[in-house]
């Protein structure tokens, strides 16, 4: 089953006068259950082509489809009703609201889907546990470090995951790029159980050589292009 689809998938940006090509004619298919990685320099398309996979930004041509919708025809709420339902999203710069403690943070956008406080109370104490954050639950983000925001920032994504309506996928912008080598491998091991007993698809853009490693599929970008795409 194919949960995203890009066919010619262009986008551009206007910057001071200049038309820039973040994403240039790109094609690419990724199956539900996938555990891939884009990888490439900065500034290739990785964290734009995860944008518009997660409908937060719409093409400038070509067509993308998520969960067989095409994004293009949808208006800003119903892209927002698409991301809410269907996807989970580690931004690299976090996103997380700073007047809001750490559990408010995950149970917030939980109760947005219209679960139980049961089940909204159960997800988020197991995934604060999962990432080592417990005992940060009544912090505010700016009371934690660059780390434990990040681990957050993957708790709040994982929390949609366990037990969610099938397909689940999980676009993550450099999540790990904040974490020591020890915390960075449980993540991962973690991300593979949930890839695996959840079938959750994980989409990466990455430098990290363990997520590079545990991939099963790696896609190379460079100037808005896929230079290559291979499976392990």
């Amino acid at each position: 089953m194919t949960v995203i689809k890009a066919q010619n998938a262009v986008k551009e940006y206007v910057r001071k006068g200049e038309t820039v090509y973040a994403l240039r004619g790109v094609d690419l298919e990724i199956k539900a259950g996938e555990f891939t990685a884009i990888v490439g320099p900065s500034g290739s398309g990785k964290s734009t082509f995860l944008r518009l996979a997660g409908c937060l930004d719409t093409l400038t041509g070509g067509t993308l489809l998520v969960d067989g919708e095409d994004t293009g025809t949808l208006k800003s709420g119903e892209l927002d009703i698409l991301h809410r339902k269907k996807i989970s999203f580690i931004f690299q710069n976090l996103k997380l609201n700073p007047e809001l403690s750490a559990e408010e943070n995950i149970t917030h956008p939980l109760s947005l889907l219209g679960m139980s406080r049961k089940e909204i109370k159960e997800r988020c104490t197991s995934a604060l546990a999962d990432v080592g954050l417990e005992r940060k639950a009544k912090c505010l983000p700016g009371e934690m470090t660059a780390s434990q925001r990040q681990r957050l920032a993957i708790a709040r994504a994982l929390a949609k995951v366990r037990r969610a309506k099938k397909p689940v996928i999980i676009l993550a912008d450099e999540p790990t790029s904040h974490q020591g080598s020890a915390m960075g491998r449980e993540i991962l091991k973690l991300m593979l159980e949930l890839n695996k007993t959840e079938g959750a698809t994980f989409v990466f853009s990455t430098h990290d050589r363990k997520i590079m490693d545990n991939a099963r599929r790696i896609i190379y970008m460079r100037d808005g292009q896929i230079e290559s795409d291979e499976l392990k």
